[in-house]
């Protein structure tokens, strides 16, 4: 296996582990872990966390498959998200999902994380963003948009470099 996890990061997983009176219930912590350090969860990190709590790839395999916020596909350069809970689908979400998608060259129709051909986007329509009062809201990176327009969009976008 070609896989491998940064002694700083491998530190921080062993860490985590001693929480835990049983190795697998660390499994959800060290799939976040992978994600924040390499932006997703690959096939080979997935071996190498089970490997690491002594579990078949499966179990672990089951957990990535199963909860909505692990990527199971390298992200772009900019992530955003668009909320599309209640608030924000009456708000006009799906609008803005669909202008974003269509201003960045994605199927607006298609599920999941995708991400544009050079790599510098990837657009996802999540769950909450927590913004509820200011429906439609998306992130992009880790800056929070409210009240966002398809005019609003185009502006954010632009300022990616």
């Amino acid at each position: 296996m070609s896989f491998s996890i940064p002694a700083g990061l491998e530190a921080e997983i062993d860490e985590l582990i001693t929480h835990y009176p049983v190795r697998r219930s660390a499994s959800l912590m060290l799939l976040h872990a992978i994600q924040e350090h390499f932006g997703w969860v690959s096939p080979e990190a997935v071996q190498w966390t089970a490997a690491k709590l002594g579990l078949e790839p499966i179990n672990v395999h089951e957990l990535l498959t199963f909860y909505p916020m692990f990527r199971q596909a390298a992200p772009g350069r900019h992530q955003i998200k668009v909320c599309r809970t209640l608030s924000c689908a009456l708000g006009g979400s799906h609008a803005l999902h669909r202008h974003v998608c269509e201003r960045l060259g994605l199927d607006a129709g298609a599920h999941g994380l995708q991400t544009t051909k050079d790599g510098k986007f990837s657009v996802e329509f999540v769950e909450c963003l927590a913004g509820c009062g200011s429906a439609p809201v998306m992130m992009c990176g880790d800056d929070f948009h409210e009240g966002v327009s398809g005019k609003k969009a185009d502006e954010i976008l632009g300022g990616c470099k």
